[in-house]
């Protein structure tokens, strides 16, 4: 594929599209989208993954609880990969990821996932760069094994903000009684390193790819929200899925 220049690309919805026309779309397809996720647990034929990456204020968290929040929870699970523990980083990167990838009949959902071993810890050079051609050769491994073995359908979206955005935001929980609690002074200090950050970023796009990535324009949340859920109803709808009959 063409290599992806994300300064290129506009963090901002199209200007020809009208928010609250784009909010009602999405009301409408997350409604459809609880029937189907239903439909999706009662046939227990495919596996969902979804991958969200993005910077810090990207709205990963919003976009979970808004697109993924109004479905069943009996058939959504959400996973977050943070900083690994010690037994974790005694085992290859891959073991803590594994074991949280979707059953049959599920949607799982990884706000950071695996992709945060080829992108901060190179960022922060405590992955060098053959270590992370290496990781990256696995996590198309992993990802074509769980395509191939256990039919799961991957989708991987990047939220893609402006600095300038992601600024507003991080001062925002500072002054914002509700968000607070998000507050952590060094996130401004990781959105210096912006720039390696969208090099680590344009590598990842690049090389981990059969899968591809949606950059989904991030500096709105309205139209944020509308990417994902339409992308998702676009998948369930295509896996032409049929409630089962009487069990004989």
């Amino acid at each position: 594929m063409p290599a992806i220049h994300l300064d290129k690309i506009s963090t901002k919805a199209p200007k020809k599209h009208d928010k609250e026309k784009i909010k009602a779309k999405t009301v409408q397809l997350i409604e459809e989208l609880d029937d189907l996720q239903n439909l999706l647990f009662a046939e227990s034929k495919h596996a969902i993954l979804v991958i969200i990456q993005g910077m810090d204020a990207s709205g990963k968290d919003g976009t979970v609880r808004n697109v993924f929040g109004k479905l069943n929870p009996q058939g959504v699970l959400v996973s977050s990969f943070k900083v690994p523990t010690a037994l974790e980083l005694s085992h290859d990167f891959l073991w803590r990821i594994h074991e949280h990838a979707p059953a049959k009949g599920s949607i799982q959902v990884f706000n950071r996932s695996h992709y945060e071993d080829i992108l901060i810890t190179r960022v922060h050079k405590s992955c060098s760069d053959p270590v992370a051609k290496t990781r990256m050769k696995a996590i198309n491994e992993f990802e074509d094994l769980l395509v191939k073995h256990n039919n799961t359908n991957i989708l991987k979206f990047y939220l893609h903000i402006s600095p300038e955005e992601q600024q507003i935001r991080l001062k925002e929980r500072i002054k914002n009684p509700q968000k607070q609690w998000k507050y952590n002074q060094k996130d401004f200090e990781e959105a210096k390193l912006w720039k390696l950050y969208m090099k680590a970023y344009q590598d990842c796009f690049t090389h981990c790819n059969a899968v591809p990535w949606t950059i989904v324009p991030s500096d709105q949340n309205w139209y944020k929200e509308y990417i994902v859920a339409s992308a998702l109803h676009t998948l369930l709808k295509g896996l032409n899925m049929q409630y089962p009959g009487l069990k004989k």
